[in-house]
C-alpha cells in the first residue's frame, strides 16, 4: 500500500512540475533534466515532438536520453560561464533541449526567447559548432534584453564604407560558419549576413576561444575596434563576463 502510495505521489509532482513548466514558458511535452546547478539555470528536456509559434512554425523532436546525457557535460561547461547574476540580468533561466529544430523549414542551433527567458537548443547542431552556437544564441538574448548598449548603425560603422549587411539574417546567402583564414573585418561568412549575427559571431569566439582573437585582431584594425565595441557594450551590464 505505500508502494502505490509513493508511485501515485511521484507520479502527481511529475505532472504538477510539467503543468508548472508549460504555464511558465509556453513550450509542451517537456520534462525537468536537471534543476540544481549553481548558476540557477534549469535544464528542460523534450518527451515528445513539439510545434509552437504563432502559425507553429517552429518544431522540434523529442529527446534522446543517451544522446543528451553523452553531450550534457560538454553543454554545462559552457553554461557555466555565466554566473546567475548575470544570467538574470539578460532573462535566461530555462535551457529546453530538443533534436531536430526548425524555423519555418530553416534548420537552425538555438531559439532564444527573452519574453519567457528559455534557449531552446538542439543537441544535434553540427558538433564542429555547437560550442559556439550556444554562446552565439546567448548573445542574441544578452541583445534583445539591451538593445540600448548595442546600437546597432553605430556597430555598422566600424565596416568599411563599402560594405553592406543584407536587410535580414534569413535574405542572405552568407551561412558558412568556418573561422575566415584572412578575416578583413569578419570571422565568418555568417558575419557578413546582418549586424546582430555579426555580434553574435564575434562573441561566440570571445567565449569559446580568445587565442584566436587575439591573433586576428594583429593585422585587423576593423575586427579589433569591433571587438571593443563588444567589450565596451558587454562590460555596462557585467564587467567581468569577459
Amino acid at each position: 500500500m505505500k508502494i502505490l502510495f509513493l508511485f501515485i505521489l511521484i507520479f502527481h509532482i511529475s505532472h504538477v512540475n510539467a503543468d508548472e513548466i508549460y504555464n511558465l514558458i509556453k513550450i509542451p511535452n517537456l520534462e525537468i533534466y536537471k534543476l540544481k546547478n549553481n548558476n540557477n539555470i534549469r535544464y528542460l528536456s523534450a518527451k515528445r515532438n513539439f510545434k509552437i509559434g504563432i502559425n507553429k512554425n517552429i518544431s522540434c523532436d523529442k529527446v534522446n536520453i543517451n544522446n543528451l546525457n553523452t553531450k550534457f557535460p560538454l553543454i554545462e561547461k559552457n553554461l557555466n560561464l555565466y554566473n546567475s547574476n548575470f544570467l538574470n540580468k539578460i532573462k535566461l533561466k530555462y535551457i529546453v533541449f530538443c533534436e531536430n529544430l526548425f524555423i519555418s523549414e530553416i534548420n537552425t542551433g538555438g531559439l532564444p526567447d527573452n519574453k519567457n527567458r528559455t534557449l531552446i537548443i538542439d543537441i544535434n547542431f553540427n558538433q564542429k559548432y555547437f560550442e559556439r552556437m550556444i554562446h552565439h544564441e546567448i548573445f542574441h538574448m544578452i541583445q534583445n534584453s539591451h538593445r540600448n548598449f548595442f546600437n546597432e548603425n553605430e556597430f555598422s560603422s566600424l565596416n568599411k564604407n563599402s560594405f553592406n549587411y543584407a536587410e535580414c539574417s534569413t535574405c542572405s546567402d552568407k551561412l558558412n560558419l568556418d573561422l575566415y583564414e584572412n578575416t578583413d573585418g569578419f570571422l565568418t561568412e555568417y558575419s557578413k549576413s546582418i549586424p546582430s549575427e555579426d555580434m553574435a559571431e564575434i562573441f561566440s569566439f570571445l567565449m569559446t576561444d580568445k587565442d584566436i582573437i587575439k591573433e586576428k585582431i594583429k593585422n585587423d584594425r576593423i575586427l579589433s575596434n569591433k571587438i571593443n565595441f563588444i567589450k565596451f557594450s558587454l562590460a555596462k551590464i557585467d564587467k567581468n563576463i569577459l
